[in-house]
């Protein structure tokens, strides 16, 4: 693991956890999951999208403490910025079912 990074455990329990780790030689922040020693997937995230996902972060805190229902930013602390809301693509018909196949197993670096 990088030496700037966290861990966080999941609530479920089973040796889940989640690492987040901070690579700036590639400009990126990487979202793994792991069960123990096992990483079962990652997301690297560009570093220019950090805000907008502390933004989310934020919103999400400020409902969890009761003080926006919403979950939008909208609290009575008017002097907050107002929370960016994510364009939504939809590049195809997501309607039919899904279709499973065999996912070969996760390699890890």
């Amino acid at each position: 693991m990088p030496s700037f990074g966290d861990l966080f455990t999941d609530l479920r329990g089973e040796d889940r956890t989640l690492r987040v780790s901070y690579h700036p030689d590639r400009g990126a922040v990487v979202l793994s999951l792991w069960n123990g020693t096992l990483c079962r997937g990652s997301f690297r995230m560009p570093a220019d999208d950090v805000d907008q996902l502390l933004a989310l972060l934020t919103a999400v805190r400020t409902a969890a403490d009761g003080d926006d229902a919403s979950g939008l930013g909208t609290a009575a602390d008017e002097s907050a910025a107002p929370v960016p809301q994510p364009s939504v693509e939809r590049t195809g018909d997501i309607s039919g079912t899904a279709r499973r196949v065999a996912i070969p197993a996760p390699r890890v670096a």
